[in-house]
């Protein structure tokens, strides 16, 4: 049995914790009838610097859908988390910032049906979507598809249709859009403070495997770099990326926010140095 939202008034974060790059694979293009099979969130502090990643595949409970688009296979998501055991870091991870996108609203309406499904409401939080950025920072780009804006942007090659893959290359369009002399330099400090005053939910951990053993991550990632004839590097593959803890229970009674060792390495680095904020241990 899944455990509704833990007891008590949603509470406020104090002071700016930053941005959150989402970026969702699903399995279809309708949040009302289909479902998430990937996500991933890359966090940025105030100034964009980076400070944490999460991803996994997700089970959707049936057909993942186009494969001939996010490349993701039914066998890959066989033992993947569902989304209501993944649910409570979510929250923790967007609680007090500003949730980013390329087409924002589109990856916000599948995270809003998502929470909707399993009873918790996702608060009305500041949205920034790096598309309308780029229409107006970025008018080399022959159109305002990701791939277009990264290759105007020139940053390169990156693993498009993964969710970590672009959710990195968001953050990166982002800094680009942010830096651009067209933009303000102040045009953040007031999403920033919204967002910090947004009442966020808190949900306990699901219970819903019998065993109790902590859920695995299942994370698809490729190198980053030019993809060069023969060259294998850049092909995605499958790792498991630390695990979804068991409840609080099962864990020796830790609180939520607290480093677990089922847990530690659930919130990857950024890139290569990046620490892990979010849990407070390091990847």
């Amino acid at each position: 049995m899944l455990p509704g939202p833990t007891p008590g008034t949603p509470r406020a974060l104090t002071g700016p914790r930053g941005f959150a790059v989402v970026d969702v694979e699903a399995t279809g293009r309708s949040p009302w009838r289909h479902r998430v099979v990937e996500i991933a969130v890359v966090l940025l502090n105030e100034r964009l610097c980076p400070e944490g990643e999460f991803a996994t595949l997700l089970d959707p409970l049936g057909p993942v859908g186009p494969t001939h688009v996010h490349r993701i296979r039914q066998t890959d998501v066989e033992g993947a988390p569902r989304f209501r055991e993944i649910a409570p870091r979510l929250l923790e991870l967007l609680a007090g910032r500003v949730l980013v996108g390329h087409h924002v609203s589109c990856d916000h309406a599948f995270l809003d049906r998502e929470f909707a499904r399993i009873g918790v409401p996702l608060p009305p939080v500041p949205l920034l979507c790096t598309m309308q950025l780029a229409r107006e920072h970025l008018p080399e780009a022959r159109s305002h598809g990701l791939a277009a804006c990264v290759e105007a942007a020139g940053l390169g090659w990156y693993p498009a249709h993964t969710a970590l893959g672009d959710a990195r290359v968001t953050a990166e369009l982002l800094r680009h859009c942010v830096g651009a002399p067209s933009c303000p330099p102040d045009d953040w400090a007031g999403p920033l403070r919204e967002a910090a005053r947004v009442p966020w939910p808190r949900l306990g951990w699901a219970r819903s495997r019998s065993s109790g053993a902590p859920v695995p991550l299942v994370r698809r990632e490729a190198l980053y770099g030019p993809r060069l004839p023969g060259d294998r590097s850049s092909e995605v593959v499958l790792t498991q990326a630390g695990a979804v803890p068991p409840p609080p229970r099962e864990r020796g009674g830790l609180p939520l926010g607290s480093v677990d060792p089922h847990d530690g390495r659930a919130l990857t680095a950024v890139g290569r140095q990046a620490t892990d904020a979010a849990t407070g241990s390091t990847a």
